[in-house]
């Protein structure tokens, strides 16, 4: 019969305590000039972080693999309560250089079974870079839901210094303004991440996560289209052309005409947006996009609403050939 771990829940709060959480519990007397003084205080009024003794912080000491990962288990409030075991877990089960006696041991297992995309041969003594720490503070982010995000690149100047597979939780922090670039546009996403950075970070996503609502089950994804516009007008005697305008966050997006619906005389122009390559960079520039459709002159066009593939089909007019969303089947 399945066992649940009643242990593993103790040995976390103990592991928790170890790396971060020890030394005093007043003001810090190394960060009141620091940019992250406000944030590291919030942390330490959470209960997240107390220093290292002596009443110092070190702001802007490196963080190694477990202080990260227990900051971000800690911080985002991750453990493994729901899961069920036949035996209890031990850090080898999943780490090469983690000891199953380590104090941060439970730490990364917790951080393992919730999805953080941890190597197997992490060194938790290694530093840990701004992309490392990035990447896994996005991930706990998402154990808390499917937040929606706007559809935009964030540009900075040292992108091409990214590790591609951190690239979109980069892009999801700075998105939200957890993260954020320095006066000279640049991440320094290989740079070692410090306590203060982390904390800022992390104070950032812990706030993100209380104040901003999921998307109720079913609610549409907010559209990357925005003033969209039909005109129309005579192609030929027999047929209008109609143009559908809209504006788009970054030139990436593209804009079709999904299907057109003809009834009592209208034809219902739906469309949809879309998606950019994901393997491609587009300069944040709000872009006005068209698409083209053409009805017969017997009707009088009329702006539908925009749709996704799984809602798109093709319609003709009652007796006419049509082929496509797109009407007739003209080419220019």
């Amino acid at each position: 019969m399945a066992m649940r771990t009643k242990t593993a829940t103790a040995a976390a709060a103990l592991a928790l305590s170890c790396v971060l959480l020890s030394g005093s519990a007043f003001a810090f007397n190394d960060i009141k000039s620091d940019p992250g003084y406000k944030q590291i205080m919030d942390l330490k009024n959470r209960g997240v972080v107390q220093g290292i003794g002596n009443n110092l912080f070190q702001p802007g000491a490196s963080v190694d693999g477990a202080t990260a990962l227990t900051l971000i288990v800690r911080g985002m409030g991750l453990n493994i309560d729901s899961f069920n075991f036949f035996k209890e877990p031990k850090a080898s089960d999943y780490y090469t250089k983690v000891k199953d006696d380590a104090s941060y041991a439970m730490t990364f297992i917790i951080a393992q079974l919730n999805g953080l995309d941890v190597p197997r041969d992490i060194d938790p003594t290694q530093k840990i870079t701004r992309e490392q720490f990035s990447h896994w503070l996005f991930q706990a982010i998402s154990t808390k839901g499917d937040y929606a995000y706007t559809e935009q690149y964030m540009m900075y100047d040292d992108a091409d210094e990214t590790t591609p597979a951190y690239s979109d939780s980069i892009q999801k922090l700075l998105i939200t303004g957890i993260a954020s670039l320095g006066a000279d546009q640049n991440f320094r996403p290989q740079a070692a991440i410090t306590r203060s950075e982390a904390a800022v970070m992390l104070d950032g996503a812990i706030e993100f996560v209380e104040k901003t609502p999921l998307p109720e089950a079913g609610e549409p994804q907010a559209s990357v289209l925005s003033d969209v516009s039909l005109t129309s007008a005579a192609y030929s005697s027999d047929i209008t052309k109609v143009t559908l305008s809209a504006t788009v966050p970054h030139p990436g997006y593209g804009f079709e005409v999904s299907r057109i619906d003809f009834k009592d005389g209208d034809a219902i122009i739906h469309y949809r947006a879309l998606a950019p390559d994901p393997d491609k960079m587009y300069a944040q520039v709000i872009t006005e996009v068209k698409a083209y459709a053409y009805i017969p002159s017997g009707y009088e066009p009329v702006l539908g609403s925009e749709e996704t593939d799984a809602n798109s089909t093709v319609s003709s007019p009652p007796g006419d050939g049509a082929s496509g969303s797109t009407g007739f089947p003209i080419y220019e």
